[in-house]
């Protein structure tokens, strides 16, 4: 089973046991999320989006990393102009534990009452007689 979920801004595919890396999350232990699209071992597809409200994805933080520098650098010819500037994001590493999909709705069978199927068979013999 896996899940795409919203991270960050981001769109990433997990699955239970994935380690991956998010934008920076102030938190201390445990963190979930709302699955965007849950795909079943089978292949079922879960996109309805009352089933995904009550779906998980529940993930442990392991740690914080930075990412690459980048350098930022602009210039203008003949006048003198030069900029410079970086940058480094920070990552937060989590571990995927859970993917706990959402009850399914169950379609309701239309049951007719046997009463009414017998007064319908009596209706059309007593119409059949009359004729």
């Amino acid at each position: 089973m896996y899940a795409i979920i919203r991270a960050g801004g981001k769109q990433a595919k997990v699955q239970e046991g994935d380690v991956l890396d998010v934008e920076r999350i102030k938190g201390t232990d445990k963190v979930s999320y709302t699955p965007l699209l849950i795909v079943n071992d089978d292949g079922s597809v879960i996109s309805d989006s009352t089933v995904l409200g009550k779906a998980t994805v529940t993930a442990e933080i392991v740690g914080e990393s930075l990412g690459e520098k980048i350098d930022i650098f602009k210039y203008k010819n003949k006048t003198g102009y030069r900029r410079r500037a970086g940058h480094r994001q920070k990552y937060t590493t989590i571990k995927v534990t859970k993917i706990k999909a959402g009850a399914k709705k169950k379609a309701k069978k239309k049951q007719a009452d046997p009463s009414s199927e017998d007064d319908l068979a009596a209706e059309k013999s007593a119409d059949t007689e009359e004729a």
